[in-house]
């Protein structure tokens, strides 16, 4: 496989920071602190000492809210390049820094905010990114392209229209905000995205900022989180710059706020919501929301609130039928630069159906572990990755032909041979180990097992069978190989 393979092996560092990233991040003391509880009252503190307490503080919290698993393939190989201010600047390799960019840039920005600022910004770079000769101070931001916004930073810029997998649970969708980006505040305003998590809202949202910031002649972009809007609100009111706040977000063209759902229990925040809302419509600002529920499905949030959203266009996102399933990790898969078999793609199509997010992130985790174990992608590696991490659990599956490949492979022998009348005592085990499993996993009957594999009776199928049964009692090797190819198809252990 080639491309850009998770885990397979970390970029020259180039350190602005001596021993920044050597080694594992020091343990701290277990704490009741909530995981990424977000800024609160009370947490204020003094700054550590040094750039390097920092990052030792914010990997401590990656890694307490991360599996072990993906914290090595993806946070692991990630350093502190820069500190300027409240800004981190983090270095990624090459080849996970599109993925790192887009799946755990909000993690980064989290722990980041819990133990470091809860104003701070996380930008990730590449190996060349190069920061000034002052230790604490990084070099200032690459210049944006002609008519982009200054605020347009937080905007994912993968996340485009081009990029955006169209099928029939979210054409209208896609249609709604693509006219909103076009004209802002003239088609649909406000404009309400709704759907499970993972349906693509989130990408719509960036999408139209994106759009907006290339084609929009210089209007002005904010973007934020439900979150980060309270976190901005709670900061403004201690610090006694409320005017500041309110001009920052009512001073947009185009607000994209995401996660409405997390306003309901927030009291003040929800009224400064309100009255924010109803200064963008008046002043003829585009505003765009997501949330996972409908307007009316928001329960806890105030009936007038609920009104102002309904106001304008609502629309749904439903999961994705098996085409545009496939469809989308066809193009995540060119996107990455990622060389796998169009059969892995259908496999993992057809046994994710919860999400886009759910799709992209079994493709990834089919990647890094086929890359990790040093194996080919294959359908059978799909059900046993997937099978592994809880993400599939519908019944073991496979044919004829992909046990014959995978007992080749096991053991080392030519496929045509083991098809043929070869009687080499490694291609005959691997024949009737074949044999076995087919007998094993499938629901063929014997003739048919027999025909599949060379055209032998169910008389030499049937022997096969017990021959290997017998075998793996005695002979550890054998046993081995079995467990082996068990675990390749997907079938796991027995």
């Amino acid at each position: 496989m080639r491309g850009s393979l998770p885990g397979v092996r970390r970029a020259p560092r180039t350190r602005l920071y001596p021993r920044l990233a050597e080694g594992k991040s020091r343990s701290r003391p277990s704490s009741s602190k909530p995981r990424f509880s977000g800024p609160q009252e009370g947490l204020d503190r003094p700054l550590p000492a040094s750039p390097e307490q920092i990052w030792t503080d914010i990997r401590d919290e990656l890694r307490s809210a991360t599996a072990e698993f993906k914290y090595h393939i993806w946070i692991e190989p990630l350093e502190l390049a820069g500190l300027h201010e409240n800004t981190l600047y983090v270095r990624a390799p090459e080849h996970i820094r599109t993925s790192v960019t887009e799946r755990y840039l909000p993690l980064l920005r989290r722990a980041a905010a819990a133990r470091f600022d809860r104003r701070a910004v996380v930008e990730i770079v590449g190996p060349g990114w190069v920061a000034t000769s002052e230790p604490d101070r990084a070099s200032p931001p690459a210049a944006r392209p002609a008519g982009a916004t200054a605020d347009d930073g937080r905007l994912n810029p993968k996340y485009t229209f081009d990029q955006f997998v169209i099928g029939e649970g979210n054409r209208f969708a896609h249609a709604a905000a693509l006219a909103v980006a076009e004209l802002p505040a003239q088609a649909y305003n406000p404009l309400f995205l709704h759907g499970p998590p993972g349906m693509g809202k989130t990408h719509l949202l960036h999408a139209i900022g994106n759009y907006v910031g290339r084609f929009g002649s210089g209007l002005r972009v904010r973007y934020a989180t439900v979150e980060e809007f309270t976190t901005e609100f709670v900061d403004a009111v201690r610090e006694r710059r409320t005017g500041a706040f309110k001009d920052g977000f009512r001073g947009a063209d185009v607000v994209l706020i995401d996660d409405v759902q997390f306003l309901a229990g927030r009291a003040k925040t929800r009224e400064e919501f309100f009255h924010t809302f109803n200064s963008l419509l008046d002043s003829g600002r585009q505003l765009v929301i997501t949330s996972d529920r409908a307007p009316d499905e928001l329960a806890d949030l105030e009936t007038r609130l609920a009104e102002r959203f309904r106001s304008g266009l609502v629309v749904e996102l439903e999961p994705p039928p098996a085409e545009a399933r496939l469809a989308i990790l066809a193009k995540r898969a060119r996107v990455d630069d990622v060389d796998i078999p169009d059969d892995v793609l259908e496999e993992i199509a057809e046994r994710i159906t919860s999400s886009v997010r759910a799709l992209e992130g079994a493709l990834i985790r089919v990647v890094a572990y086929a890359s990790l174990r040093g194996e080919p992608a294959t359908p059978a590696l799909v059900r046993h990755v997937l099978r592994k991490l809880g993400e599939d659990r519908t019944p073991a599956s496979c044919g004829i032909s992909e046990i014959v490949d995978a007992a080749a492979l096991e053991f080392g022998v030519e496929r045509e041979s083991l098809l043929a009348r070869d009687r080499r005592p490694a291609v005959a085990t691997a024949r009737q180990v074949a044999m076995f499993l087919a007998r094993e996993l499938t629901d063929h009957s014997l003739p048919e097992i027999g025909r599949g594999i060379g055209g032998r009776n169910h008389t030499t199928v049937l022997h096969a069978v017990n021959r290997v049964s017998a075998t793996m009692r005695s002979d550890e090797a054998v046993r081995n190989s079995v467990h082996n190819l068990r675990r390749r198809l997907g079938a796991g252990p027995r």
